[in-house]
């Protein structure tokens, strides 16, 4: 793995990014709207993808269902394209989870996103599996709560749903995080992310945005 770039805390958005040395306005790069179903785990993980003139990332939780987050996520994305003060965005994912959602309604809202023009990192149960993944392969079902023990576990203190040190405490693990879900998902064929128990797509969106990040191609 490329040696992690040197970060320097959050700016006012909530992201983590390079310290801007230019003197005059840095393009902003990439533009990702990443719209939460959680109102702090993920958003705090994916603000820390921000760097100045390379990406520009905007993540934010909204406590809602699936099929409510993709009605939010396709308003945010009208309303970005009739602001003439600043760029659409490039791309807009919706991240939420199956917990106690019908599986049908689950699929049908990724359907919905997807044929808007969204994109989608769903994970079943929960966006904890992406963190499990980091230490070991899961392919056996169990029920979310138990990802909190199993957490809590392997980072040797309790998990905090709300903490922002996750991107950093994980981000050497990040390479088989990746594997390990590339794996999962594969042994579903066809896939069923409502009933396919456990299963993740977070990779996905991962892997999108270290595109526009050096070393992480």
């Amino acid at each position: 793995m490329a040696k992690k770039p040197k970060l320097h805390g959050h700016n006012k958005g909530g992201s983590r990014g390079y310290s801007d040395r230019s003197t005059g306005r840095m393009s902003p790069g990439k533009r990702f709207l990443i719209v939460c179903e959680g109102e702090k785990t993920e958003p705090n993980y994916f603000s820390n993808y921000s760097v100045p003139g390379l990406i520009d990332v905007h993540a934010e939780g909204y406590g809602v269902s699936p099929p409510q987050l993709v009605d939010m996520a396709l308003k945010l994305k009208r309303n970005s394209s009739r602001q003439r003060d600043q760029d659409e965005f490039d791309q807009v994912w919706c991240v939420f989870d199956k917990d106690d959602w019908d599986g049908g309604e689950f699929n049908n809202a990724i359907k919905r996103a997807e044929g808007h023009g969204l994109k989608v990192a769903y994970s079943n149960q929960a966006f904890e599996l992406w963190y499990l993944l980091h230490f070991h392969y899961y392919d056996t079902r169990m029920h979310r709560r138990r990802y909190v023990d199993r957490l809590s576990e392997l980072l040797g203190h309790p998990y905090d749903k709300s903490a922002s040190y996750m991107y950093e405490r994980l981000y050497d693990r990040q390479e088989t995080a990746v594997r390990n879900a590339e794996r999962l998902f594969r042994q579903y064929s066809p896939p069923n992310p409502g009933a396919d128990d456990p299963s993740t797509t977070v990779h996905q969106l991962v892997q999108e945005l270290n595109r526009f990040l050096p070393g992480k191609r």
